[in-house]
């Protein structure tokens, strides 16, 4: 990542290798959940959204190996992969758990929610930064 950055100034090298960690984290997460949940991950929810969530496995590192490219497909897919996540955690969290109160989900579901923000929040300058489809 370092050398297809190399150029670009600190802050933008810094928000695109945390949303490359962030992305890694998220695909390691869903992995370790597919795999614990055998032939049936996340029991209890609608089968849309266990195939969303399962859906992570592969696009959250694809986001990551394309931003850590400096692409600006990986920069519109992890948007789209933060973005998403976030609302399929509210929905399971809020509109399927019957649970009151703050639950483990919930926390896990804000902190998704806060990165899907600070990423949009940078993706004008990580878009600069960034290459169309056609060049580079």
């Amino acid at each position: 990542m370092r050398s297809r950055w190399q150029g670009a100034p600190r802050s933008a090298r810094v928000v695109a290798a945390g949303a490359v960690v962030v992305l890694a984290y998220g695909a390691v997460v869903h992995v370790v959940q597919v795999v614990l949940g055998g032939g049936n991950p996340y029991p209890g929810l609608p089968g849309w959204l266990r195939a969303y969530f399962v859906s992570l496995t592969l696009l959250d590192p694809l986001a990551a190996v394309l931003l850590a490219l400096r692409r600006r497909t990986g920069l519109v897919l992890a948007v789209a992969v933060l973005v998403s996540d976030a609302a399929a955690n509210a929905w399971a969290n809020y509109a399927l758990d019957p649970a009151a109160g703050g639950t483990a989900g919930r926390v896990g579901q804000a902190v998704v929610t806060l990165l899907a923000v600070a990423l949009l929040a940078a993706t004008p300058l990580l878009w600069r930064e960034t290459a169309p489809a056609d060049r580079g």
